[in-house]
């Protein structure tokens, strides 16, 4: 092979390089989708839903009165939100694994995160939900259910809670619950129920109303796990 055939086929597999490179980084432009959102205002009506893996949901949610519905199916994904609002409805659901959902609510008490009703549905293993709810407003009769049906799945919330309630119905193995219940208001009083079946779990719940009623249940079936609880009024009778 002369000198000019050697340079033809190192420039044919510089170019099939090239081809092959720029359609594998297309294919993975084509999967991963973004949405970014900014709403201000009341009384809206926002449905978002996203298909397949590596995807992304990003967004400011202001208002009263307002609905939000996400559904992310696929794997890997990731949605997190800031949500200043009161009176609103979330239906979040997931379906797939590796997943992290990351939300915030109203931590300027801007309008209180009074009054709202949040259903939080999950069905996959490996994913990361962390729900912060009116961490300096007062959560009044807020409403909250996780459904979640998977292992080695991961949650973390705090409520400051005012006649809140959160109620947890967990199906699955070595899953982690951390649940933090605090209350300045004289009315308070919290409502925490987990209904837990599986094995290897890990539940730390902590209620710390200030001198008012906070009530609490949790039923686990299965072996193995720790599950820590610590309930205080902070008052001296």
């Amino acid at each position: 092979m002369n000198s000019k055939d050697i340079s033809l086929l190192v420039l044919s597999i510089i170019v099939w390089v090239y081809l092959v490179a720029g359609g594998i980084g297309q294919a993975v432009l084509a999967v991963d989708n973004e949405i970014w959102m900014d709403q201000s205002g009341a009384t809206a009506n926002i449905d978002l839903e996203q298909q397949g893996g590596g995807n992304l949901t990003d967004f400011d949610f202001i208002g009263t009165t307002n609905t939000l519905d996400i559904n992310q199916i696929g794997s890997s994904n990731l949605w997190k939100g800031d949500i200043t609002a009161d009176s609103y409805t979330g239906l979040f659901q997931f379906t797939g694994g590796s997943n992290v959902m990351n939300v915030v609510t109203d931590t300027t008490n801007t309008y209180g995160a009074d009054s709202s009703n949040v259903n939080i549905n999950v069905t996959g293993s490996s994913n990361t939900m962390t729900l912060n709810q009116a961490t300096t407003a007062a959560a009044g009769t807020l409403d909250l259910d996780w459904i979640l049906q998977g292992s080695n799945n991961t949650i973390t919330s705090t409520i400051n809670i005012d006649q809140a309630t959160n109620y947890m119905d967990i199906d699955g193995s070595d899953n982690t619950v951390t649940y933090t219940g605090t209350g300045v208001n004289a009315s308070a009083g919290g409502y925490f129920w987990l209904d837990h079946t599986g094995g290897s779990r890990t539940f730390t719940v902590s209620q710390t109303s200030t001198q008012d009623n906070d009530w609490l249940k949790i039923t686990s079936n299965g072996s193995n796990g720790t599950v820590c609880v610590e309930q205080d009024d902070q008052g001296t009778a």
